[in-house]
């Protein structure tokens, strides 16, 4: 008589930050109590390295948005629809005196419904790159319980692919309003091997910047064969080859995104977004512009 053999079911990767269940919550603010020692022990704050220089560089990709509205030849929306504790939404971003400008706000008849509204852009469809130096010039939104960046990644990034493959380069996020806003700090991180229980992170740098939700700041990072390059003000703020350097290209995003899980906003590395007083809502995240640069020929970009 066969025996029968015993099969072990497979279970699918869970998207941590698509749930509404409470361990989900949990997590969320176990990355906040997390982050807050990264921000202590990552001291100085001040960038300390030496000064960009771009001399054997040339500029390849530049958006300056001095139209009426976001060029759709570079920019398009990334899945619109919810994200993390609020939606995305197309409508949430204008163009205005050569600026792209990105609101955050509440919506009791949004789109999706009641909520919290911003918005993502990406290049994915229209420019990607390896290697060369990323930059974009921006003021941040001044509110607690969201952030503002400005990344690279690819559609690779998940469990099992390695960081020389695919990997997500943070050249600038801004969860760090809750402080107030007074030390000016942003942070600048890398990840891979995907979003879920798996997930590979270093923190490369939490930098000041000058006064960032008031004024603009340049928020940059040099990418060559041998490792990654921070930069705010053009300044030197950390280093890293986090899971090896990257060997494919990357595509750009401008994100604003609201803390939470499952469209419902809740504490985390950002705050909360509804404990906001005074005029902090609606806030904007305010782009003057993005520029790539290549190293020119010959040239092995370090």
């Amino acid at each position: 008589m066969a025996m029968k053999q015993k099969t072990e079911k497979k279970k699918s990767p869970v998207n941590i930050w698509g749930e509404s269940a409470l361990w989900a919550r949990a997590l969320n603010f176990l990355v906040l109590l997390v982050h807050e020692l990264i921000v202590l022990f990552r001291r100085p704050w001040r960038p300390k390295g030496p000064p960009l220089d771009l001399s054997d560089y040339t500029l390849v990709f530049e958006d300056d948005f001095d139209g009426d509205a976001l060029n759709g030849d570079i920019w398009r929306p990334d899945s619109d629809g919810q994200r993390k504790g609020g939606y995305w939404d197309a409508g949430q971003a204008r163009v205005e005196g050569g600026k792209l400008i990105i609101r955050t706000e509440y919506k009791a008849e949004g789109p999706y419904g009641a909520g919290w509204y911003s918005w993502c852009c990406v290049t994915r469809e229209t420019f990607r790159r390896a290697c060369g130096y990323f930059e974009a010039r921006c003021r941040l939104p001044a509110a607690q319980g969201l952030w503002s960046a400005f990344w690279l990644t690819s559609d690779e990034v998940r469990a099992g692919v390695p960081g020389t493959r695919a990997t997500e380069l943070d050249i600038m996020e801004s969860p760090l309003w809750k402080r107030r806003g007074k030390q000016g700090l942003i942070t600048q991180n890398i990840h891979y091997n995907g979003y879920d229980w798996e997930t590979r992170y270093r923190n490369a740098a939490v930098a000041r910047a000058v006064n960032p939700y008031e004024e603009f700041n340049t928020y940059g990072l040099k990418w060559t064969p041998e490792e990654y390059i921070f930069y705010v003000n053009g300044a030197e703020t950390g280093r890293s080859r986090y899971g090896g350097v990257c060997r494919e290209p990357l595509f750009l995003l401008l994100s604003v995104e609201v803390d939470g899980v499952g469209g419902i906003p809740s504490a985390g590395w950002s705050g909360k977004i509804t404990k906001n007083r005074g005029d902090s809502l609606p806030a904007e995240f305010v782009v003057d512009y993005v520029r790539v640069y290549a190293p020119k020929e010959g040239y092995n970009g370090q």
